[in-house]
């Protein structure tokens, strides 16, 4: 039995600080324009172990900036998916804009562009383990709005983003739904309720994991066991145990990564030392000391007490985005998102980014979801030695990993089995 690990990321572009009536929509349903913006083939190119890095660096800021606006509370979040979303939005930044999103991303647009095409390009398609990314614009066909011939471009030959010109009404309410629901086998549903009257512009990323673990776990290796919290709550839960032998481990952490099917993918978890809280370990990682972890795991044996748990997420990224350093982009005057088109109804920026999360881990496997709104407005060979032993029975920090290229598909800490 398969299980899902998904996420999906929806950039919620709105224009101009005055906004105008919408008049003039005369069109019933969405206009595929892709017989319009034929995406150019491009060659794909492995990515290169900076840029993995550099990932690696975007992953933990967004880790640290969300566990310290969340305290106590588990925070799950997707860097992927959210790189992907963010990168065709730079896409149609400009001058001090894209500057920030750029150094807040890790890597100029252009790589960003390289990267995820690469990336795409080099997912696995086999029964046992898929990942599947899909990415969709959509714009008003309000004369009001103009989107740029370049911009849907780009994104059409380095994301393979379908185009689509629409009303902007109920009707494209649910074909954006639909879309959504079709690219994340049915996981994610309805996730606009309704589309705004100043919106001109969505930007939309789907992500789907769906694999099975490489071992799965059997009934005599589960047992009944306690989940302490920080502040000494405890929370019955059911303990799956295994011996594993990638064993992770650094100056005030350690873990293992468990393989899914395939070998390709892992879910990793790091366990705090005795005495160091999961707040102080977030704080004091980088996304170097991330990226050199997962990429030289150390082959021994590590006996694994893993729980089964299920967690949700949700929370607007603006100010985690802000302090990260991406400042003009919210802002409604600064902002310069000149590149993606133009409203006659004033300056395009960002107004929220909306990013909700859920997670299952369980014995067949792991399922889970994501989804985020960014709303811009108008305006080596070991000796004999004793396993180690890795019993997450208290906080700790976890993450779906993508093993040939050392990055975090998904990063979190689960904090309460119980919530």
């Amino acid at each position: 039995m398969k299980k899902r690990l998904l996420a999906v990321l929806l950039v919620f572009v709105l224009a101009a600080s005055m906004i105008l009536p919408l008049s003039g929509c005369t069109q019933s349903g969405a206009a595929d324009l892709m017989t319009e913006v034929q995406p150019r083939q491009l060659a794909a190119a492995a990515v290169p172990d900076a840029q993995n890095a550099a990932v690696n660096g975007f992953a933990v800021r967004l880790l640290q900036n969300s566990a310290s606006e969340a305290a106590s509370d588990s925070v799950l979040i997707s860097p992927l998916s959210m790189l992907a979303a963010l990168s065709m939005t730079a896409n149609g930044a400009e001058g001090e804009t894209l500057v920030q999103m750029e150094a807040v991303l890790g890597l100029p647009v252009d790589t960003l562009n390289s990267c995820m095409h690469a990336y795409q390009a080099g997912l696995p398609d086999e029964s046992t383990c898929k990942v599947h990314l899909a990415n969709s614009i959509w714009f008003t066909d309000h004369s009001r709005f103009t989107a740029e011939q370049d911009f849907l471009q780009t994104n059409a030959d380095y994301f393979g983003a379908g185009i689509y010109q629409a009303p902007f009404d109920d009707r494209t309410c649910r074909e954006i739904n639909n879309w959504v629901a079709d690219n994340t086998d049915g996981m994610i549903r309805n996730i606009l309720d309704e589309i705004p009257d100043s919106a001109v512009m969505y930007l939309i990323n789907a992500l789907s994991f769906d694999a099975e673990w490489q071992n799965i776990y059997t009934k005599n290796q589960i047992s009944s066991g306690t989940f302490t919290t920080e502040d000494g709550t405890q929370r019955s839960v059911e303990m799956m145990h295994s011996s594993e032998f990638l064993y992770l481990e650094d100056e005030q952490a350690a873990g293992f990564m468990k393989h899914y099917a395939g070998g390709r993918y892992a879910f990793a978890a790091l366990l705090p030392d005795e005495g160091v809280c999961v707040a102080d370990y977030v704080a004091g990682l980088s996304g170097e000391r991330l990226h050199a972890l997962l990429a030289a795991p150390q082959e021994k044996e590590v006996i694994v007490s893993l729980p089964e748990f299920e967690s949700e997420y949700s929370a607007d990224m603006c100010t985690v985005l802000t302090d990260m350093g991406m400042t003009d982009a919210f802002d409604q005057e600064l902002a310069d998102l000149s590149g993606l088109g133009h409203s006659e109804a004033g300056n395009i920026y960002i107004s929220r980014v909306l990013h909700k999360t859920y997670i299952s881990v369980n014995e067949k496997g792991t399922r889970a979801g994501a989804a985020t709104v960014v709303e811009p407005s108008d305006t080596a060979a070991a000796e004999v030695e004793e396993p180690k032993r890795i019993v997450l029975d208290r906080p700790f920090v976890y993450m779906i990993v993508d093993c040939e290229n050392g990055f975090p598909l998904f990063i979190g800490t689960m904090m309460d089995t119980g919530r």
